[in-house]
């Protein structure tokens, strides 16, 4: 592969939220993609390593590909866990390999931060569900459930 990915910084803030942006054009986070919101919490994010790890793909100082981890603790699944939570290659750059390199690059920065599993989410109907398998990663029978819980002011819109 001719690329390789990067430990991303706050510099890369605005390189990874334009890329962020063109993923929701795929795979929506419906009314959850708030601008401010989602800004603060990659800021957060970019700043706590504990929280998580991003890594950004450039070709020719363009970014093209990301990859955010984030770390939890579950005692089902043996302590500090990590999950793939995004992973986004932009169209002209799929096909390449960069998809697979980002799972192998999650799997060993999440070995090497301590995590026992390595889970993701992904859409039904997603392309990538059979790359996730192959590479491993297997269905549960189980349902994925969220309650959002009380609103965080993140300053003025």
């Amino acid at each position: 592969m001719l690329h390789e990915a990067k430990l991303a910084s706050l510099t890369d803030l605005e390189s990874i939220f334009k890329l962020m942006q063109r993923m929701q054009l795929d795979e929506p986070w419906s009314e959850w993609f708030d601008e401010s919101v989602v800004k603060f919490n990659l800021t957060e994010l970019l700043q706590n390593p504990l929280y998580g790890l991003i890594y950004l793909v450039e070709d020719a100082n363009r970014a093209i590909a990301y990859l955010v981890i984030c770390f939890d603790y579950s005692l089902e699944y043996r302590g500090k866990g990590a999950w793939v939570d995004e992973l986004f290659v932009e169209r002209d750059h799929r096909q390449q390999g960069i998809g697979a390199y980002l799972l192998d690059l999650a799997e060993s920065a999440s070995r090497e931060n301590g995590a026992q599993f390595l889970h993701l989410e992904v859409g039904h109907g997603n392309r990538a569900i059979e790359l996730y398998r192959r590479r491993g990663f297997v269905d549960h029978d189980r349902y994925l459930m969220t309650k959002q819980l009380r609103p965080r002011d993140y300053g003025s819109k």
